[in-house]
């Protein structure tokens, strides 16, 4: 199994399938908070906002919740001050993790995340001790129904995308620098295809393949970092056989 495509697309699909609704409604509208105070209120002059509030629309976050949520991160209502904050560390087996968290309470959230990672076999590092292990991209996900894919891989590679790759599912995985990946994203919903998710992810160069014990434990650890409030994402390099992944999440 890929550690990085198998499981982003599962945790794309976790999110709708059996997330509470209200956490991940907490979760989006963090999101959308921090990109109109980052790169200010205007969806059209920022592509982060926009993401964030397509992301609250497709998850039926209501209207006046994403408006109040942006006007919050504009600075025109009070209300709680979020910050962005980044985790690096090792899980089970030594594996790479890197958690993106949204707070309120920085010194709540690490205390939290280092508990979580100290009962798992792992442990909290300083900033960098991980970092390098990934590339910064863009994704984009793309149902596979919409094109062959030698004629869509073609499409993308014209538009500036750097590679395509196709998941265990059903959806195209369109990969593009960071600085590209709003242009191609709009470009292609110009040409009419239905953008399944347009974000930056951390993609591991390489995986450390774990198993057995370690395999379920890493397994354990991220389904509860991915649960916790203030987490919006977990990157990893965890690599496990197909066969024993299914074995885990059936158990």
């Amino acid at each position: 199994m890929s550690g990085h495509n198998k499981w982003s697309t599962i945790k794309h699909k976790k999110g709708a399938a059996d997330a509470k609704r209200s956490k991940v409604f907490t979760k989006i509208l963090k999101e959308v908070t921090i990109a109109s105070r980052m790169g200010g209120s205007d969806i059209t002059g920022n592509p982060r906002l926009r993401t964030a509030v397509e992301k609250a629309r497709a998850a039926n976050v209501p209207k006046d919740n994403m408006e109040r949520a942006i006007k919050k991160g504009a600075g025109e209502l009070d209300g709680v001050t979020f910050e962005e904050v980044v985790y690096e560390g090792y899980g089970p087996g030594g594996g790479a993790l890197i958690i993106e968290a949204v707070t309120d309470n920085i010194n709540r959230t690490v205390a939290e995340i280092r508990h979580m990672l100290g009962k798992h076999n792992g442990n909290l590092g300083k900033s960098g001790t991980v970092s390098w292990k990934f590339d910064r991209k863009g994704v984009i996900m793309v149902d596979k129904s919409v094109m062959d894919e030698d004629a869509f891989l073609e499409l993308v590679l014209e538009l500036g995308a750097e590679d395509l790759k196709t998941d265990e599912e059903s959806l195209y995985v369109i990969e593009t620098a960071v600085a590209d990946l709003f242009t191609i994203t709009e470009t292609l919903r110009e040409k009419g295809f239905e953008i399944d998710t347009s974000e930056i992810q951390m993609i591991p160069k390489t995986t450390t393949r774990l198993t057995g014990r370690d395999a379920e434990v890493a397994w354990r650890l991220y389904e509860l970092l991915d649960d916790h409030d203030d987490v919006q994402n977990v990157w990893h390099d965890f690599e496990i056989d197909e066969e024993e992944f299914e074995n885990i999440i059936n158990s």
